[in-house]
């Protein structure tokens, strides 16, 4: 066999074994991975291909970070995987895996909200969920800037961008439903509707009630009636940094703070909670009616009144049903 012969023999075999490899490595990318249940693996950012393909080896995701690197070139996804925390499910193969990374379909997290709480508490959920990074620059936002609702993060999120969502959630709501307000209520600006809710969401937890307390409270802005509200009372004591943990007394109901609505008239000069969308819908839109008064009715609910005199019969009512029922009573708005 002449020389050419020979080169050309080479070439034939070394390229039949070239195309055998792929074949054969290619086979292996969709084969069935070694998990046997599902797995969750973070891939720290900055990781190169090679540094992945062993974090994948060592949690057991893959066989060969050889293999791994290989079908990596093979569908020209080395530069586009993506870190981040990913839950691998079992018998993933290499190249699921390699779509799963490259498409960036990582673990998400959702952190709920309730209506009702203040910024101090919402900061300190936060900071209870450890695959989120970082301090809120500023510290604690202002009351009232921050919606209630579930939001879905990524681990390696950073605290603030979800403080920063928040806020604009907040803001979008309130413009909102301040365009479809009812243009005949005491407010003069979105803010001071944003302080009604706040009222109105620490006084009922009752759905179908927030409208109708709302439209007490504006009753009394419009008559002139100080607002009376025992939640105003609980933050101007606390700062809305904790619960008081116990029931409002006469001597509280006379604290000198600007937040007291027993002592101040009108709005207190800024939210006491975190109202969500209902509250914010209820303080703009709030049923209308002639009650001034309510007061807890023992089942979770409140019973209104148009006059002082069928308030306190409410209040006595309510009074005997926590005697009977062994709690406290405090003050009625």
């Amino acid at each position: 066999m002449g020389w050419g012969l020979r080169v050309a023999a080479g070439a034939l075999a070394a390229a039949t074994l070239c195309a055998g490899a792929v074949l054969w490595g290619s086979v292996r990318l969709v084969a069935p991975g070694p998990l046997s249940e599902s797995v969750t693996v973070v891939i720290p950012r900055g990781s190169g291909l090679e540094a992945t393909a062993i974090t994948l080896a060592e949690a057991g995701v893959i066989r060969s970070p050889l293999l791994f690197v290989f079908g990596a070139w093979v569908t020209v996804s080395q530069r586009d995987l993506k870190a981040g925390e990913y839950a691998f499910t079992a018998n993933a193969s290499i190249e699921d895996v390699l779509e799963q990374m490259r498409r960036g379909r990582t673990v998400i997290h959702r952190l709920t909200v309730p209506e009702g709480l203040t910024s101090a508490q919402i900061m300190a959920l936060l900071d209870k969920e450890t695959v989120l990074t970082g301090s809120v620059a500023g510290g604690r936002p202002k009351d009232g800037s921050l919606l209630p609702e579930t939001y879905h993060f990524s681990r390696g999120d950073s605290r603030e961008q979800l403080i920063e969502r928040m806020q604009h959630a907040m803001t979008q709501v309130l413009a909102d439903a301040w365009k479809d307000r009812n243009r005949e209520l005491p407010y003069k600006s979105p803010e001071e509707a944003l302080v009604m809710a706040s009222i109105v969401e620490k006084e009922t937890g009752v759905a179908a009630e927030r409208a109708r307390v709302a439209g007490v409270y504006v009753n009394r802005l419009q008559t002139g009636m100080r607002l009376q509200s025992d939640p105003t009372v609980i933050y101007a004591m606390t700062d809305g940094l904790s619960e008081l943990g116990r029931v409002l007394t006469r001597a509280d109901l006379k604290t000198d703070s600007p937040y007291n609505t027993y002592a101040i008239a009108g709005l207190p000069p800024g939210p006491i909670a975190n109202p969500g969308r209902a509250s914010i819908l209820a303080a703009l839109k709030p049923e209308r009616h002639e009650f001034l008064y309510f007061v807890a009715d023992g089942t979770g609910g409140h019973a209104f009144a148009k006059t002082l005199g069928d308030h306190n019969r409410n209040v006595a009512r309510w009074r005997d049903t926590q005697r009977r029922q062994g709690g406290d009573a405090s003050s009625a708005e």
